[in-house]
């Protein structure tokens, strides 16, 4: 209409000046919409006369018409250019983004279809000039700079781009400009960029060479930029921009035709030959971005297709030098088409991310793997890289069971075993695959493992390493290796997986693949990754590292040097300790290799240079070769020098299997150097600390395995040789570290040297403690001066300036006097008269009489007294402005040191060696204490607790608020320490030594109320965190049974009245095992298993166990239980109280949880408690025994699991067994209400089958049979099934219970027609064998392990209640307590009731399984064609290229997958339900129509549209209309040639199957309720229905529209 009105105004003759003037507008003003596209419809009408296009056609003279188009000039420059930029001022934030609101969005496109309008009547110049305007937005990295926003600037570049391609260096210029915008902007203008522009502009451009050329110029661009930088980010923009060219890099069949059809060119640049592009799909193919995965696919997918139209060799003339990534062939088309196929469906498959969807294609990889590993040609169907990009998806996914499959695929990976694979998947066996080693979950045990089994991936791992490395090409293995052990440094492991690689590290065969830089990177995976590990499991990768190192190393590559240094990282307390297993593979392996080391440069000299001796000796003296004292301060040497020297030594003497001339030889350095220290003033200091580092650390290492009591001292010439060349120079040690210790040490550096001065001493007062001579001086004439001197610094120095040297003496002599305690402690130095002495002065100190001042009788000023910071006496301040930073430290162990000395005085004080502590001084020295644990680092607070425990337990009843707050106080303390273990573990047994001192749990409640109160509420608290922190009950439980276990002395019956009124601990104890997260279950699995390796494993034989197993509690309370007497009274009252208690639990549970999961919490705990229940019972009297046998019975009535459940029947069956005069009371529970005995009569009646072990003990054995067979009958009939088969079981067995039926028989009345009801049942159940699973089901429950296997009596053990039965009733393997963990423990006292272990091994080995089970076959393993998921390939369905007006739809990341879409368009701005509008987005992004038309774009962000679009709304262009807009929309679109097609039911509608569509369609679609408004029908050109069969009118309206949207893609498919 709105040409018509033009043309008429036009053909009138008016004033075009008029015209124009009357519909611009001014510059500084933002016009309306309206009055654009109305001067746009006048420029576009008046521009058909000027091309004389119009039928009325209107003649201009020339200067007129010139008149005309120098006007539409006028209206680029002073209208268009000036609106566009003040577009471009309006409502953006950066120029970089694209618009924040549709006001400058509309405007744009209406600006831009006017100059759209106004460019083909101007000039090339004017083109030129408005490009040279625009295209520097797209070119300036400076957002500030531009005087265009970049969206305005695209707008406006494809709108001239027609025009550009005219020009050769002007396209160039814009190409360049839009690549460069690809490469630096934003991810949303990028996106448009690609559609607007450069797809625009190859569209623009005719096939032939000028096309091609553009082509390969944007190829090589984006090659070189992905070749120099192939980040995850340059990947996706790389991909978006290929996918936007896939149509002309590989146009379709049906173009190609219409090319050679009118003779052009269809030569263009062949993006499948150049390496980098295969690059690129590979890197989509791995991206972690799902949209780069599906552009990577469909550009794989259109090369396949495309390679197959062609039906050519790609590449033609294969190059040797270019290793190809793909290539095809027409005489192998079919098997390669369907390869691709299958790699297509296994990669989309991996999109969904759920095993049982992906597990029926993985059977595909193995065929693509079969055809790589098989090709004889080259690699003529895939290059192995291809099979990376499976394993890295799987690798990546986000779901741990997808993850384990790939990892588990790839173990199992039997081509690997091929030298090409190996060396194609070397790259990524170091890379990715090492990297998905590090998640821990994946080294669970598998399905059928047990605790301590070695995980199904730690046995695969190490298969695979071996066959990997012995697969490669040799002069690979060495730098593959190093690889992967630099890979191990580069990261955190976890304890666990670093654990499993490193074994199978040390099991690959022997071969020199390591030197120096593979030595340098285990020290960097010892250095770097191992720091914060579990001690045992951290040992043992060491281990196993140090295996590996000792069978991959290239002797001839590494110098001793090297070795040295790499054996330091190794630590004698984890792993590599002297006497070892370990020990002795070193130095076999030195011995070995001795002469054939590389020589390092200082050693090249030397006559022996491969000789270790040689090496040792040179080390020695260069060790101690030493520059002259400076006279300023020093601080100490590193110590890592001396103890890399030191084991040098050892393993070298260890490796000749030297006597005492060796290690004389030797050490003769050392000990002159040692021999002169008190007699040479002008000795270096730094020479006295290195020599007295080596000797103490000689010592350190050399003893370590008499700790370990692998050997005695008296046993290893090494140690009593270097004791006795040391006892040679010790008086001058001893005298050296005496005169420093008491006069010399002033320096802040000193505070270090002094630890190293006691240090060394302590370690000769060891050493010759059994030595009189020595033992003597030292004690009579050493430690009294060293005290003596120490106490005098202290008194002395107490009210002086704070200086350096003041504070230091104070430090060193607290240090000293610390040690001197210990030692005394240790019983290394006997407590002489001498010595004695001055301990009195130093309890003295401690406990100073009241100054006058005070009023207090004493006083404690001297405890907790603090070290003031120096503040003068700096004498070097390089040296120690750095020491002084740590002065606080120095300062706390001043402190700890102070509670060390106090600690060792109130044990040891008594009559004749100290003055006796009052309970009021040591009530005063409890409240300092509590102090100090405020005061002090966590890890110092040891020294307090230590003495807290003795404190405590003497003033409880005096000071109980005083020790309620120091109990309160060192729990908050070391609660605070549960997240550091290194302190926390120290810390919190010193706490529950104290809290809980054996006299402190013995008060009664009304002797310290509060203090019992406080200390219960702590152990419930401990109980809490034991639930999150493994090994915390352990501790308390193991203190206190051993502090309740009877000895048989006198005071037992206090602690058994202790252990009475902590019942509930021990309730809760043999209950213990909480249900832990599953990485903390691994890490207890894992140290089972290197437990369980014993000496296999160095590491089991230096780390001592640390009982944190949750198991322990329980054991450890049931082997105190087992001390109980139960003939004394109050142990039957405690076992009473404890049973009554578990009972109590046990119903608790039943009733909150009438139902409860197998493995859960609920069912762990009640089979806990009839475990308990069963291992107590023979030390229960026959009274109580009466009194719990009616809660037995209730328990039975109960729905309980498997375990339960046989556990409870053989409690009643042991009663019975024991009390039979009970018997009445048991065949009453058959009588109770049928509805509640209905399935739970099965407990009872399988207590029946067992009375064959009862009825010997009965003395009316006829009567007792006959009622059993009266109650068995009754039950052979229930509708129930499992019922009636418990019934027949029990009938079988009671009626073949000769003696007893026998008796009943001569009874008066006999059986009468009995026996023929029970006969005919009895052939009811034989009769069974023909009736399917009725038939398995009495021949599994007859075979049974509770009704075959099993007798209640012989089987009675420990080990059947706590293993066999849990094992047998499918309970979870981490609840079966094995019995050697009880024998470990040594606690148990086994009786002839219940042995410890099960004397006849039937029931240990059977295999678990219940009769209900159904069976469990194996599932057939998929075939290769067997019916999998498989997606659509989209872009086979292409229809045509998308409209340009409906690629400026808002939603420009429907571009980002580069998919055309076809010309239908659908209209729903009538529905307003949001799933709707989300089904219907969803159903046009597959069937790719051009757009969906909302009532408002707002539905996006409904939850409820989400949840059906499923993301669709991202890849499709929407278009927000309001219905009052619709009859304008829709006319606007009938004007660009759409049909207009509504789907609506009227008197001339049409049928569906029988309606053509047109290319051009727009779908209308009506609301839900009323359909179509009648004013919107006048405008449809058709109306089609739905053709229907039911009675109901309507379909849904998405269902509706699915089926058209359908039925047009169906009939405008293009065939293939």
């Amino acid at each position: 209409m709105s040409s018509v009105l033009i043309n008429a105004l036009l053909t009138s003759a008016p004033n075009y000046e008029i015209l124009f003037n009357s519909l611009s507008w001014p510059n500084d003003s933002w016009p309306e919409k309206e009055r654009v596209e109305a001067l746009t419809a006048f420029i576009e009408g008046i521009g058909q006369h000027l091309a004389s296009t119009s039928v009325d056609k209107v003649v201009f003279e020339s200067a007129k018409r010139q008149h005309i188009v120098t006007k539409i000039e006028s209206i680029i420059w002073d209208q268009c250019v000036p609106f566009l930029l003040k577009i471009s001022k309006e409502n953006v934030t950066d120029k970089n983004l694209a618009f924040q609101d549709t006001r400058p969005r509309q405007s744009t496109a209406a600006a831009c279809r006017l100059l759209g309008v106004c460019i083909p009547h101007c000039g090339n110049d004017v083109v030129g000039r408005l490009a040279d305007t625009v295209l520097p937005a797209l070119q300036e990295d400076d957002a500030e700079g531009r005087l265009l926003n970049v969206e305005v600037a695209i707008e406006v570049i494809a709108i001239l781009l027609p025009s550009i391609t005219l020009d050769k260096q002007l396209t160039q210029t814009t190409l360049s400009s839009a690549l460069h915008c690809i490469r630096t902007l934003s991810e949303a203008v990028v996106s448009k960029v690609t559609v607007r522009l450069l797809l625009t502009l190859l569209n623009s451009c005719k096939p032939g060479e000028r096309l091609s050329s553009i082509l390969q110029f944007t190829l090589d661009e984006l090659f070189n930029w992905h070749r120099s930088d192939d980040t995850a980010a340059v990947t996706e923009r790389t991909l978006l921009c290929l996918t936007v060219l896939s149509d002309h890099l590989f146009p379709p069949t049906h173009m190609q035709a219409q090319c050679q059809n009118l003779s052009i060119s269809t030569s263009r640049p062949d993006a499948r030959l150049a390496r980098q592009f295969w690059r690129i799909v590979q890197a989509g193919l791995t991206h972690k971005d799902n949209v780069c995965r599906k552009r990577a696919l469909y550009l794989l997918k259109r090369c396949v297709a495309f390679s197959d139209d062609q039906g050519a060799e790609c590449p033609t003339c294969p190059s040797d030098e270019d290793e190809l990534l793909f290539r095809w062939s027409p005489n192998n088309s079919q098997l390669l088409r369907e390869f691709w196929e299958d790699y297509a469906l296994v990669m989309e498959t991996l999109e969904e991310n759920q095993i049982h969807v992906v597990r029926p294609v993985l059977n595909r990889i193995d065929v693509l793997i079969q055809i790589t590993a098989t090709d004889t040609r080259g690699g003529a169907f895939c290059h192995p890289s291809w099979l990376l990009c499976v394993y890295q998806r799987m690798f990546d996914s986000e779901n741990k069971s997808l993850m384990r499959e790939g990892v588990y695929h790839l173990l199992d990976l039997q081509a690997l075993q091929q030298p090409t694979f190996a060396t194609a998947f070397s790259q990524f066996i170091v890379g990715p695959f090492m990297d998905v080693l590090s998640e821990s979950s994946l080294f669970h045990r598998a399905t059928g493992q047990s605790i301590g089994d070695c995980p199904e991936l730690g046995l695969k791992l190490t298969a695979f390493l071996t066959s990997f490395f012995s697969s490669l090409p040799s002069e690979e293995r060495g730098s593959v290796l190093l690889q992967l052990i630099q890979r191990l440094g580069s990261r955190h492991w976890c304890a666990v997986p670093i654990l499993f690689l490193s074994q199978a590290l040390s099991c690959l065969p022997r071969s020199p693949l390591l030197g120096s830089q593979g030595l340098r990177a285990l020290r960097e995976v010892l250095r770097c990754t191992m720091v914060t590990h579990q001690v045992l499991l951290r040992g043992a990768s060491q281990c196993y590292l140090l295996h590996s190192a000792l069978c991959l190393t290239q002797v001839d590559a590494v110098t001793l040097d090297d070795v040295f240094s790499f054996l330091t990282h190794f630590r004698a307390e984890e792993s590599l300790c002297r006497g070892t297993p370990l020990w002795k593979q070193v130095t076999a392996w030195l011995s070995d290799n001795e002469g054939n080391f590389k020589p390092s440069v200082e050693n090249s000299a030397m006559p022996n240079k491969g000789s270790i001796k040689a090496y040792v000796q040179s080390e020695m003296h260069s060790f101690l070769q030493v520059p002259a004292s400076t006279g300023h301060s020093e601080r100490l040497p590193d110590p890592k020098e001396a103890d890399e020297l030191a084991r040098a030594v050892l393993l070298c003497v260890d490796m000749e299997e030297g006597g005492g001339e060796l290690v004389e030889e030797l050490l003769s350095p050392l000990l002159d150097t040692l021999g002169r220290l008190s007699t040479n003033a002008y000795l270096p200091l730094r020479k006295t600390d290195k020599s007295l580092q080596l000797v103490l650390r000689l010592f350190q290492l050399g003893e370590a395995f008499i700790f370990l009591k692998l050997f005695s001292f008296a046993e290893d010439t090494l140690l009593l040789t270097m004791k006795n060349l040391v006892l040679k120079v010790v008086d001058s040690v001893q005298e050296f570290i005496l005169r420093r210790l008491c006069s010399e040490l002033q320096e802040l550096s000193d505070v270090d040297r002094a630890e190293l001065y006691l240090c060394v001493l302590r370690q000769l007062v060891l050493l010759y403690g059994a030595l009189p001579q020595y033992s003597s001086n030292m004690q009579r004439t050493y430690f009294p001066k060293l005290v003596q001197v120490s106490l005098e610094v202290l008194l002395n120095t107490m009210q002086q300036v704070p200086s350096v040297a003041i504070q230091v003496a104070r430090a060193v002599a607290m240090a000293s006097l610390a040690t001197t305690c210990d030692l005394l402690e240790q019983q290394a130095v006997d407590q002489r008269p001498e010595t004695v002495s001055v301990l009195v002065s130093l309890q003295n100190y401690f406990y100073s009489p009241a100054s006058c001042a005070s009023q207090s009788p004493l006083s404690l000023g001297n405890i907790n007294q603090t070290l003031l910071k120096p503040t003068s006496g700096l004498s070097d301040t390089g040296v120690q402005a750095p020491l002084l930073q740590d002065w606080g430290r120095t300062a706390a162990h001043f402190i700890r040191d102070q509670w060390a000395c106090l600690g060792f005085l109130t044990r040891h004080a008594g009559p004749g060696q100290t003055t006796p502590l009052s309970d009021q001084r040591l009530g005063a020295t409890l409240g300092c204490s509590v102090d100090a644990l405020a005061l002090l680092p966590s890890d110092l607070v040891l020294p307090v607790l230590t003495f807290m425990r003795t404190a405590l337990s003497q003033v409880a009843l005096c000071e109980e608020e005083l020790c309620v707050q120091a109990v309160t106080l060192g729990w908050e303390l070391v609660r605070g320490l549960s997240s550091n273990p290194h302190d926390f573990w120290p810390a919190l047994r010193g706490f529950v030594g104290a809290a809980f001192h054996r006299s402190l749990l013995e008060l009664e409640e009304n002797q310290a109320p509060k203090l019992t109160s406080t200390l219960k509420q702590i152990a419930a608290e401990l109980m809490v965190l034991s639930q999150s922190k493994m090994g915390v009950f352990n501790v308390l439980m193991e203190h206190c049974c051993r502090c309740w276990l009877p000895t048989g002395h006198h005071g037992d019956e206090a602690a058994i009245a202790s252990a009475l009124r902590y019942v509930h601990v021990l309730t809760e104890a043999c209950v213990h095992g909480p249900v832990y997260r599953r990485d903390q279950r691994l890490i207890q699995e894992v140290q089972t298993y290197v437990e369980q390796l014993g000496e296999e494993c160095t590491v089991n034989l230096v780390v001592p166990g640390d009982n944190r197993d949750d198991q322990m509690p329980r054991v450890c309370v049931l082997a105190f239980l087992s001390h109980l007497d139960h003939s004394k009274p109050l142990h039957q009252r405690l076992l009473e109280e404890l049973v009554t208690q578990l009972l109590k639990k046990d119903k608790d549970i039943s009733k909150s949880k009438v139902r409860y999961y197998s493995n859960s919490l609920q069912h762990r705990v009640k089979n806990r408690v009839w475990q308990t229940l069963l291992l107590l019972l023979p030390n229960l009297q026959e009274g109580f025994v009466a009194s719990l046998l009616g809660e037995v019975f209730a328990a039975g009535f109960c729905s309980n699991q498997a375990s339960v459940k046989y556990l409870i029947e053989w409690t009643m069956i042991l009663i019975l067994l024991r009390y039979p005069e009970h018997m009445e009371r048991f065949w009453c529970c058959f009588s109770m209400d049928h509805e509640k005995t209905k399935s739970s009569i099965c407990t009872f009646l399988s207590v029946v089958v067992h009375l064959d072990l009862i009825v010997p003990k009965l003395k009316d054995k006829g009567p007792q049979w006959r009622r059993a067979l009266d109650v068995i009958l009754q039950w052979c009939f229930s509708h129930n099934f499992s019922v009636r088969l418990y019934a027949l079981l029990a009938l079988k067995r009671v009626w073949g219970l000769a003696e007893a039926r026998a008796e009943a028989e001569r009874a008066s009345d006999g059986l009468g027609g009995l026996s023929a009801v029970v006969e005919a049942c009895l052939n009811q159940a034989e009769a069974m064998q023909s009736t399917g699973n009725a038939n398995k089901n009495w021949s599994r429950i007859q075979e049974h392990f509770f009704f075959g296997a099993f007798h209640p009596t012989r089987d009675y053990s420990v080990e059947t209640v706590l293993y066999t039965f849990p094992s047998l009733s499918e309970l979870s393997d981490d609840e079966w307590i094995p019995v050697w963990k009880c024998e470990k423990l040594g606690g148990f006292y086994p009786s002839l009731a219940l042995p410890l272990r099960n004397p006849v091994p039937d029931l240990r080995l059977l295999q678990p399984g219940d009769w209900i089970q159904q069976d469990k076959g194996e599932l057939d393993k998929e075939e290769r064609w067997a019916e999998v998921q498989k997606k659509i390939t989209p872009w086979r369905l292409s229809i045509q290229e998308q409209e340009p007006e409906l690629q400026l739809a808002p939603q420009q990341r429907a571009t980002r997958l580069g998919k055309f879409h076809g010309a239908l368009l659908v209209v729903a701005s009538l529905i307003d339900k949001p799933t709707n509008l989300g089904g219907l987005c969803r159903t046009c992004e597959i069937f790719g129509a051009s757009a969906l038309v909302l009532d408002s774009l707002r539905h996006i962000t409904d939850k409820h549209f989400q949840s059906l679009s499923v993301s669709s709304e991202l890849w499709l262009p929407l278009l927000e209309v309001k219905p009052v807009e619709l009859t304008d929309f829709l006319q606007l679109k009938k004007s660009e040639g759409y049909c207009i097609v509504g789907v609506e039911q009227t008197a001339n509608s049409q049928s569906l199957q029988d309606y053509q569509f047109p290319e051009k369609t727009l779908l209308l679609l009506g609301n839900e309720r009323e359909g179509i408004p009648a004013n919107l029908l006048q405008l449809l050109d058709v109306c089609v229905e739905i053709p229907q069969q039911g009675v109901i009118r309507s379909l849904n309206v998405h269902v509706s529209a699915a089926l058209l949207i359908w039925e047009y893609t169906r009939q405008h498919l293009h065939p293939r």
